[in-house]
């Protein structure tokens, strides 16, 4: 078990956490996720490329009474990718719990 190099970057941890409270075909609002993670449209949409380019994430672009409406949610193998780097990171942790209590 190792850590997600693509996951671990901070802004796209936070953005895995959140889409992985979804029901798994459920999907959130751009503008949504960017109000919660108070992003930049030109840093959240950077980081949102790169989960989608490891497919980690759909990104579903429609257009609604002729605006823009950009949806995401984490696909099968960003929710697997999503847990196994929560689990080498709950891993870390026990372990360095492990040494202390071990002292």
């Amino acid at each position: 078990m190792s850590a997600d190099d693509i996951i671990h970057q901070g802004t796209r941890l936070r953005i895995m956490a959140i889409l992985n409270t979804l029901e798994r075909r459920e999907a959130l609002e751009f503008t949504q996720l960017k109000a919660m993670l108070q992003a930049t449209d030109g840093n959240l949409g950077a980081h949102i490329d790169t989960l989608a380019r490891a497919g980690y994430v759909d990104v579903e672009k429609l257009f609604v009474d002729r605006r823009p409406r950009t949806r995401v949610k984490a696909t099968t193998t960003g929710r697997r990718a999503f847990r196994g780097h929560i689990a080498f990171l709950r891993k870390i942790v026990d372990q360095a719990e492990a040494t202390r209590r071990g002292r």
